[in-house]
């Protein structure tokens, strides 16, 4: 059961590392919606192509309000509380269990 433990604790910390890393394209993201940044980039459409389906879910169910976008507030919440406080620690749990 051990190998399954190290296998399951090695998925973790890499869904760990990713939504870290979504933190910061997401960071990317508003920086590049409050500059005009040339959308041929190839930076920009990379930053793009990561975030907009997320985002663009999440306006479906709360649409800006009065020119300001909560979209971008909602995923940092997701990310940083149903990731990171939630979904890895309980992984890591469920490994240390199974050694």
């Amino acid at each position: 059961m051990f190998v399954f433990a190290n296998l399951l604790t090695a998925i973790t910390l890499l869904i760990r590392s990713v939504a870290q890393l979504y933190v910061i394209v997401l960071i990317g993201a508003v920086i590049i919606s409050w500059v005009n940044a040339d959308p041929m980039n190839p930076i920009v459409r990379f930053i793009r192509a990561v975030t907009d389906p997320v985002l663009v879910n999440i306006r479906r169910f709360i649409p800006p309000m009065g020119g300001l976008d909560f979209s971008v507030l909602i995923a940092l919440l997701i990310d940083q509380f149903g990731v990171l406080q939630f979904l890895v620690p309980t992984l890591l749990d469920f490994a240390n269990t199974l050694r």
